[in-house]
């Protein structure tokens, strides 16, 4: 089933920007929702994303698999959950126009986020804190549910914590590997998943692993500022337009 060439303007990019975090840049994954809410309902386009999203996963497993470190995600995980369960138990009552400017909101605070972690110092194996873990994880798993946009909450809490580049990026595949096979059944039992969407997900399989050997061949060669700088230009744009389109909607009704 495909769908009209618009859809595959905005998805085609999408797939390939979150390919291309798995691949080496995260966090930029979170552009996912926003770009394809230009041209759906958010709630769809994150319906569409997630089976992509746990093909990506399960390739990230695989190769982080010695990697990941065990401790943070042991409090990390239990608030997701709650958090998962809040975006489930929220989202219905929910119309497009006010996720489409929580979505707006969620990137804006990312774009503020990694402007504020620019030269922050960190821990050398920081411990785990289970309190901040809480606070961190459960906002990771509301906002993960909303719009798979857990990342800035989650790196909050993990980045100060100095683990080594790899060690942290085994953990968050792990993290999100978890949280995302845990929104897979309400997202079935709200009917973001429907045979359509899976069909729809299903035609931008091929994009990503294209994402991710894409993201592997541009880490190192291209400089991160440059490569990040852009996106965060592009991801601002984006969300000035769902805030605006939001918005409107609202003072439309």
């Amino acid at each position: 089933m495909f769908a009209d060439p618009v859809f595959y303007l905005a998805a085609i990019p999408a797939v390939l920007i979150t390919g291309i975090a798995k691949g080496g840049f995260g966090g930029i994954a979170l552009m996912a929702v926003p770009l394809m809410s230009l041209v759906m309902s958010p709630v769809q386009a994150a319906g569409i994303m997630l089976p992509i999203l746990i093909v990506m996963d399960a390739v990230g497993l695989w190769a982080f698999r010695k990697d990941f470190d065990p401790t943070h995600l042991t409090y990390l995980v239990p608030a997701a959950t709650l958090g998962v369960l809040l975006g489930y138990l929220s989202v219905g009552w929910m119309s497009d126009d006010l996720i489409r400017i929580i979505v707006a909101l969620i990137a804006a605070w990312f774009l503020i986020s990694a402007f504020m972690r620019r030269g922050q110092a960190t821990q050398k194996n920081g411990p785990p804190t289970p309190a901040t873990a809480g606070l961190w994880g459960n906002v990771a798993g509301y906002t993960s549910f909303i719009a798979h946009a857990g990342g800035p909450p989650f790196q909050v809490y993990l980045i100060p914590k100095g683990l080594e580049p790899r060690a942290f990026a085994a953990t968050a595949v792990f993290f999100f590997t978890i949280v995302n096979l845990i929104k897979l059944p309400p997202y079935l039992i709200t009917g973001q998943i429907s045979m359509t969407n899976f069909w729809l997900s299903a035609t931008l399989f091929p994009i990503a692993p294209v994402g991710v050997a894409l993201g592997v061949y541009l880490n190192g060669r291209v400089p991160r500022d440059v490569f990040f700088n852009l996106l965060y230009i592009g991801l601002g744009a984006v969300s000035l337009k769902l805030g605006y389109d939001g918005i409107s909607g609202l003072l439309a009704q």
